[in-house]
């Protein structure tokens, strides 16, 4: 299995962050797994901000909540974030990540990450 982040690499404050991550080499409904992102902003360790389940339950970091969004297309075998009304403490690098759980940051299968930087 494999994933690939996908998404603008720079947003103002303010607006909307956007990432996809398509998976390749499984489904995202096969049974018993969580696909997640998770983020790593400069200088920090990693964040966990939401999952989205094998069954399409959803399940966000309270702290993150109210800004989140965690769907999924699974025609394409994809599932997307949004993240709204950013601030430069959002800059990180993204990654999007198969668990067993929700909330996990570490045993995980992670994709290579993108930078998003938040900028005017």
């Amino acid at each position: 299995v494999q994933l690939q982040e996908s998404g603008p690499g720079l947003v103002k404050p303010s607006q909307t962050l956007s990432l996809t991550c398509t998976v390749s080499g499984g489904s995202i409904t096969t049974n018993s797994y969580y696909w997640s992102w998770i983020r790593q902003p400069p200088g920090k360790g990693l964040e966990w901000i939401g999952s989205i389940a094998y069954s399409g339950s959803t399940y966000y970091n309270p702290s993150l909540r109210s800004r989140t969004s965690i769907s999924r297309d699974t025609s394409n075998n994809q599932f997307a974030l949004q993240l709204t009304s950013v601030t430069p403490e959002d800059t990180a690098v993204y990654y999007c990540a198969r668990g067993i759980s929700p909330g996990l940051v570490a045993g995980v299968l992670r994709g290579q990450g993108t930078q998003v930087t938040v900028s005017s």
